[in-house]
């Protein structure tokens, strides 16, 4: 048995689920996420905590196991505390700042990079640091992984866009004379 499904999900004070017709709808502080349960697998809400049980002993059902448990206890916590992933700007000339909806990079290219900013997401700017907040996990990560690609980090002088506990592999250069 899944090591990772076995273990029930608890439920932190203010947060409520739900099951409607094959959708778990987790309602908190933070939002509102929902998620379509897999056939395969099995919800059940007591009083204060969820328990998913698969269906079958098959490999698919073991999978989907520890799958649905994780993405039920992702929604909980950011329902309840939130996620949020920090990047951090590097180079000459190389700023960022939040306009709106937009976040606008000036990232060494001919022109500025304008980036749009769902409505669920929050993005803030200190100095040289790019924070991503937000209640669900799958966006945030998405949309972190999506200011990175502008300006991915060289490995030769550094210059460019890394998450924040992010290790930079540093090259030498040309060999001198």
């Amino acid at each position: 048995m899944s090591r990772i499904g076995k273990k029930p999900v608890v439920l932190p004070a203010g947060v409520e689920a739900r099951l409607d017709q094959g959708v778990l709808h987790v309602k908190g502080p933070k939002g509102t996420l929902q998620q379509q349960v897999v056939e395969r697998v099995e919800v059940q809400i007591d009083d204060r905590e969820i328990v998913i049980r698969r269906s079958g002993d098959d490999r698919r059902s073991r999978s989907f196991h520890g799958l649905m448990r994780s993405l039920v206890n992702n929604m909980v916590t950011g329902v309840s505390t939130g996620f949020t992933r920090i990047l951090e700007v590097n180079g000459v000339g190389y700023r960022a700042e939040v306009s709106g909806s937009l976040l606008k990079m000036s990232l060494g290219f001919s022109h500025p990079i304008e980036c749009p900013v769902p409505e669920a997401l929050t993005v803030t700017v200190e100095r040289d640091k790019i924070m991503v907040h937000g209640s669900d996990k799958q966006q945030v990560g998405a949309l972190a992984a999506k200011i990175r690609g502008y300006r991915p980090v060289e490995p030769y002088k550094g210059k460019g866009i890394k998450y924040a506990d992010e290790q930079v592999i540093r090259k030498a250069g040309k060999a001198g004379k």
